[in-house]
């Protein structure tokens, strides 16, 4: 029996024969699917569950990375601005469509590519973030270890040996990392939001205390300068460049937040929590994270980019354990928002009435075992070419999707009709080959420019142009579609009846 198989029989029964509402197949609905009913992340669930995102060792190490792009500190501090900005209204964008209609990612993509066409950009979407799950499961476990042996130093023997390029020791506090987070799909969303709404303001507290200790043990006395390279293709290019990555580095939430906007209240609380989520938070953390490692030169010599490494020098035994206890949670955190959530929703969009939101988490967490992701990590061939190939094809996605949403259908959506074989979103056997083409002639030039060495000096810029390219083809060659208008007049007409749409949300501002 495969390893699908195996995750699928824990519950054989049909999820759906005995809940599916009328019009609905049972090949397009189940309940973790459905709109959602309970709108219970407000704003402070959000604004948590972006710290939880940001608070993390790619969130520390993001901003002192921009230094090797030749940059000083003003620079890389107004482009982390200026992305930072870009990426709230994206995410507003994203954000907003599934407050609207309360479904997760997979559903909303039903409306461009189709009610089956929506497993492509949803098991493209589920390829990336199994891959990273996996990888960030494995550095959290590195904190396990560090805290293992300040405990037990005996232990150092675990370490001598290798199974599949890890130690008995690191497969330990792997499996440790692993298990704790499918704790988190006891609940389902219920149990994350309450994980997310502790788990990022810890991380705060921690970076707020490593950070004085710095600055004590430096003397008050640190050069914010970091050092970088050279700017191979110019100051300016090197500023825009920075600027979008920090939107790059946000690109597959964009794209799938709407998994968490759909149990908001109102657009209102999306819209709050994004902007002292995003922009607050961000940059605020940015600071602190070079403050940080810029200390860190005075203190032992050299700058340290890793914040685990930071704690495991810290002599305090005390300080050690909460440190590492700390960002050990920090990076299960954003791999519950970035990388668990989305492949949960997206397996269970590809079989609904076999896979829900719980098992769907399941057949990720065993993938994300199974390929052995220090490997994937510690081979820059895999990490450039597969996982940045697979990137670059979201800004694709996202392009076609938010052009779809709001400037074609101008935010109007049969919502009962993204479950109905028979309904305006079925296109041609469940495919929109019009988006399935736009994807295609968007994805090449994007990862080409994201590969190919030929075209360094644009890779940085990969995901707006398949973005921006995927939005102009999908709008130009779909704008006069017959079938759109009618879906639009059969959406407004619902919206207008008393109740709503089907789903009967109230839509406040």
């Amino acid at each position: 029996m495969n390893l699908l198989s195996a995750c699928v029989s824990l519950g054989s029964e049909d999820l759906v024969s005995h809940t599916i509402p009328a019009g609905a197949s049972r090949r397009l609905y189940n309940e973790d699917l459905a709109p959602a009913e309970h709108r219970t992340w407000g704003f402070y669930s959000l604004f948590a569950m972006w710290m939880s995102d940001i608070h993390s060792l790619g969130g520390y190490t993001f901003a002192a990375g921009l230094f090797a792009l030749g940059l000083g500190a003003w620079q890389v501090f107004l482009a982390l601005v200026a992305g930072i900005i870009i990426v709230f209204f994206l995410m507003n964008f994203s954000g907003y469509a599934g407050q609207k209609t309360g479904v997760p990612y997979p559903v909303l993509a039903r409306i461009s590519f189709g009610t089956f066409g929506a497993n492509l950009p949803a098991l493209l979407r589920a390829l990336v973030a199994i891959a990273w799950y996996g990888i960030q499961t494995w550095l959290a476990s590195r904190a396990v270890i560090i805290i293992a042996l300040k405990i037990w130093p005996e232990l150092e023997v675990l370490t001598e040996n290798n199974f599949l390029g890890e130690s008995t020791l690191g497969w330990l506090a792997f499996v440790l990392m692993w298990s704790l987070q499918l704790l988190l799909l006891r609940n389902g969303m219920e149990t994350i939001r309450r994980f997310q709404d502790w788990a990022g303001p810890a991380v705060w507290a921690v970076m707020g205390l490593l950070v004085i200790y710095i600055l004590v043990r430096a003397g008050w006395q640190i050069s914010l300068e970091l050092p970088g390279g050279q700017a191979k293709w110019g100051v300016a290019h090197a500023f825009f460049a920075a600027v979008a990555l920090t939107v790059t580095y946000f690109s597959t939430l964009m794209l799938n937040f709407c998994d968490f906007s759909r149990f908001a209240p109102s657009r209102k609380a999306v819209r709050t929590a994004n902007l002292w989520g995003l922009p607050v938070n961000f940059i605020a953390f940015s600071v602190v994270s070079v403050v940080v490692t810029a200390g860190t030169f005075q203190v032992y010599g050299e700058h340290i980019y890793d914040p685990v490494e930071i704690v495991g020098r810290i002599d305090n035994i005390w300080a050690l354990l909460l440190g590492a206890v700390t960002f050990a949670v920090a990076t299960l955190g954003i791999n519950v928002v970035a990388n668990f959530v989305s492949p949960a929703y997206d397996l269970a969009n590809a079989w609904p009435s076999r896979i829900d939101f719980k098992r769907g988490g399941l057949i990720s967490a065993m993938i994300a075992l199974v390929i052995t992701p220090w490997n994937l990590f510690n081979s820059p061939v895999v990490i450039n070419l597969f996982l940045g190939g697979l990137g670059a094809l979201l800004g694709p996605l996202f392009g076609i999707i938010m052009v779809d949403y709001y400037v074609l259908r101008k935010q109007h959506v049969l919502v009962r009709d993204l479950f109905s074989e028979e309904g305006y979103y079925t296109y041609q056997g469940g495919w929109n080959q019009k988006a399935v083409i736009s994807f295609l002639v968007s994805a090449v030039p994007a990862v080409v420019f994201a590969l190919v060495p030929l075209f360094g000096a644009v890779s940085a810029f990969s995901w707006f142009v398949g973005a921006i390219l995927a939005a102009v083809v999908h709008y130009f060659i779909s704008r006069h579609d017959q079938s759109l208008a009618e879906s639009i007049r059969a959406a407004a007409a619902d919206e207008a009846e008393p109740g709503g749409t089907w789903t009967q949300i109230p839509q406040t501002r």
